[in-house]
């Protein structure tokens, strides 16, 4: 396992491991050149098995948020930059199309928030729960709106994220 600093992106890693799926962390270190610039990297290339009913190999890039009390806060945080967006579009022309770019939302859950979420959804790593939430960048791409104009940040309805996301576990 990659020595990762980022504890949603071990996070991940960690599910995918114990789910025995097929990936390749990507490192972040590095900007990709391309011959039009250079890309923000994304952070798993996860394969499917392709007797698996069809299903596509995923570009994902995982975005960390903490899942608060929803009694106090609406929804669940979709934002990410304008960059994240255009980058991983671009990514996924590069790959082809046998490659589907995806968003995952990995929420942190605090303990008191954990059990009410239902044990399929949640994954526990390092003492911490997670809930992985995957959204196809092109679904968000059509309904997403700026949340920034300064800092180019953009994001979802709760509406919309209510009806785009769903259980990583989904994807695979």
């Amino acid at each position: 396992m990659a020595n990762r600093s980022v504890h949603y992106e071990a996070a991940f890693e960690e599910y995918l491991r114990q789910r025995r799926l097929p990936y390749v962390a990507v490192d972040e270190a590095k900007r990709s050149l391309v011959a039009q610039g250079s890309l923000k990297s994304f952070d798993f290339v996860v394969y499917s098995p392709k007797s698996g009913g069809g299903r596509a190999n995923l570009l994902v890039d995982v975005k960390g948020r903490s899942l608060r009390d929803p009694e106090k806060h609406r929804g669940f945080e979709s934002w990410v930059t304008q960059a994240d967006v255009t980058d991983l579009l671009r990514w996924a022309a590069l790959f082809g199309p046998d490659f589907e770019p995806i968003l995952c939302f990995a929420y942190h859950v605090p303990a008191p928030l954990f059990p009410g979420l239902g044990s399929q959804q949640t994954f526990t790593h390092a003492e911490s729960g997670y809930l992985f939430m995957g959204i196809d960048l092109r679904e968000y791409q059509q309904r997403m709106r700026v949340r920034s104009p300064r800092w180019q940040t953009v994001c979802l309805s709760a509406d919309d994220f209510r009806s785009l996301a769903r259980p990583f576990a989904d994807w695979v």
